[in-house]
Formats: structure tokens, sequence, C-alpha cells
């Protein structure tokens, strides 16, 4: 290790933007990464640098992350939720000699688990941890119901890879200036809670009512890969590795992410970056952040006609008007940058 400042990470699921964060965090400090197996839903391959060590959690014990952690030793320690108990037992170890940082990703919904979880609060969550660090403003309530002080937490936990889609931008502006590509792209999961029967339903039935040069292309896998609906208009492609989707980017012009639960959602964020113009329910976090009436259309989950409504609203739009939105797009979607996330946790103080 070189002598840098050292930050602990205790994470679940880590994706393609978690690894941009880590590497313009290595420029500045040694890191060590536990994380969960690789989702199977999501398989991406994942290169790190040198001075960021990474440690596959399965099959840990309490103590040996410890005993790992204590070797290392962490200036700063970032838990990725609460959910990991054997996570917080460890941060528990630390939260009296440096600061020790609970991301958390839900909204406040004012639910009865959600009360409960204000209510035990200063008793287990507090006594664990120093700081929240939050996506956004909807996070940002609860973790204030939770007894954070505002000066304890912080937004902007999740960030894009903000250097690939400006890449992405950059390589596809002009010539989607000549001609605006008419594909709305959806790039999630196939699983339920993202919305994707009514997104399907609801464009076969615009196609059907309003016959025009739209065309919707799916990317991705899941739990109801094999029950994708089937159109003429409608193309399915699986999952992509990133370095894959070059193609894909340059032939699609919107962004569409339906889903009826989202705590947020990176890729709104990246296709903003990318220069989407934005179709998002208002289930999704990153909504509040990214998508406003200048670069995008906000929609009611889980409803067809919702949906049906704003594809009727994009087709209405001038070619010109869709460039418009998506040269916006581009300058809200770099409002969080990796460079950003890491000042952000370089200055966290205990």
């Amino acid at each position: 290790m070189s002598g840098k400042a050292k930050i602990a990470f205790l994470y679940t699921e880590i994706a393609g933007y978690t690894v941009a964060c880590l590497k313009e965090l290595a420029i500045s400090a040694d890191v060590l990464l536990y994380r969960w197996p690789v989702n199977s839903e999501a398989p991406f391959e994942f290169q790190f640098p040198e001075n960021v060590e990474v440690i596959d959690r399965k099959g840990k014990t309490v103590d040996e992350i410890y005993n790992h952690l204590v070797t290392f030793g962490p200036e700063k320690l970032i838990c990725s939720g609460w959910m990991d108990k054997d996570y917080v037992k460890i941060v528990k170890k630390f939260k009296r000699s440096i600061p020790t940082v609970v991301c958390i990703d839900n909204h406040w919904v004012g639910s009865l688990k959600q009360k409960i979880a204000s209510a035990i609060s200063p008793v287990y969550l507090k006594r664990t941890f120093t700081h929240a660090w939050v996506p956004g403003d909807p996070q940002f309530k609860f973790a204030v119901k939770l007894g954070f002080p505002t000066a304890r937490i912080e937004r902007g936990f999740y960030c894009a890879d903000t250097d690939l889609f400006t890449e992405a931008y950059t390589r596809t502006k002009e010539e989607k200036r000549k001609i605006f590509p008419k594909r709305i792209l959806y790039l999630a999961r196939y699983v339920e809670h993202k919305g994707i029967f009514e997104m399907w339903n609801a464009f076969i039935e615009w196609q059907k009512n309003n016959p025009s040069d739209w065309e919707l292309w799916c990317v991705g896998t899941g739990d109801e890969w094999e029950n994708r609906v089937e159109h003429e208009k409608i193309r399915h492609f699986g999952f992509m590795q990133p370095s894959e989707m070059s193609d894909i980017i340059r032939d699609t012009g919107v962004y569409i992410l339906p889903s009826k639960f989202e705590p947020w959602g990176v890729s709104v964020q990246e296709f903003a970056v990318a220069g989407y113009p934005l179709l998002i329910s208002e289930e999704v976090g990153a909504a509040s952040a990214f998508c406003r009436t200048e670069n995008g259309f906000v929609f009611t989950a889980g409803s067809e006609e919702e949906i049906k409504r704003v594809f009727e609203q994009l087709e209405r739009l001038s070619d010109q008007e869709l460039i418009e939105m998506a040269g916006n797009s581009h300058e809200i979607g770099l409002e969080n940058t990796p460079r950003i996330w890491t000042e952000k946790i370089l200055n966290i103080k205990a």
C-alpha cells in the first residue's frame, strides 16, 4: 500500500458505476472493498486499480473481516445499508475511533416499518454509524427521520460513470442532430416491479392507435425474460456488457424507466449524461435529481394510460425539441461525478 488515505467499504452488490467511483477514489486513497458475490441477473465483469483490494464477503466470518480491517487500518468505514447484520457488528467496533458511514437508499414513505426504524434508530443505527450518505432528497428525509443531524447527512451516494457516458454523448451527438433516432431504450432487469409489462402494453396500444416510426428497444434479462411481450416494433437484446452497448447508444434516442419501485436508478443519470430525453416514473428516486421539465417527463408508475400519455407527448415533439432536451439532459447529468463523489468521502469529518 502507498501511504495514502485508507478507506474501507462493506458493500452488498456493486456495479460498473461503483467501480468508476472507486477508481477515482483510488487516485487519492488506498481502498479495501468487501462485497457480496456478483448478481447472476447482472453478471458484470469488473476491473480495479492495484490499490483497490476486493474481497468476496461470502464465507467470511465477522472475526475474519474485522481482523483484516484492523490490519488495513481504515480512516473511514462506509457500509452500504444495514441489511447485512455481520457488517453492522463489525462497523460498531470502529465507531469510537473513525467516521462510520451508513448508505441509505430508501425513500421516506411513512410506512410502519420505517416508523419502527425511526423509533429504534437512536439505540441501533446511531450507536453504530456517525454519518449517513444518501443518493438524494427522497432519502435525505428518511435519514433525518432516523435521527441523523443534517450536518452529518451527505447526498450523492450513487454516481454514474460520467466519463464513460460523456464519451458516448460526444461520439453520437452530431449524428443524432442530423437524424434523431426514433427509438426508445429500456435498459434494466426483466422483473415485474420494473413496470415492463405496463410499458410494453402501453407501447403496443400507442402504436395501434397512432402508428409511427418509433420503436422500443429493450436490453436486459431476468425472471420475466421468457414472458417478454413480442411485437414488430419491440426488440429484445438480452443482457449486454457496457462494452457491447456502443451501437445501441448510437441508434437509440430516448430513455425510459417505468419502475413501480426503484430507490434510485443510476441508469437515469447515465442516460442523462449520454444525452437522452428521459421518460421516468415518479417511483424512481433519481427522477428527483435528473428528470426535469427541460429534459423529460415524469409519469405515474404502474399505469398503462400514463405511459401511453408520455409516449404521445414524445411523438408531438419536433426533432429540434428532442435535440435541445438531449443537451439539457447531458448538463443536468453532470451535476454529480466520481470526482465530486470522491471529494465527499475525503471531506467527511469525525
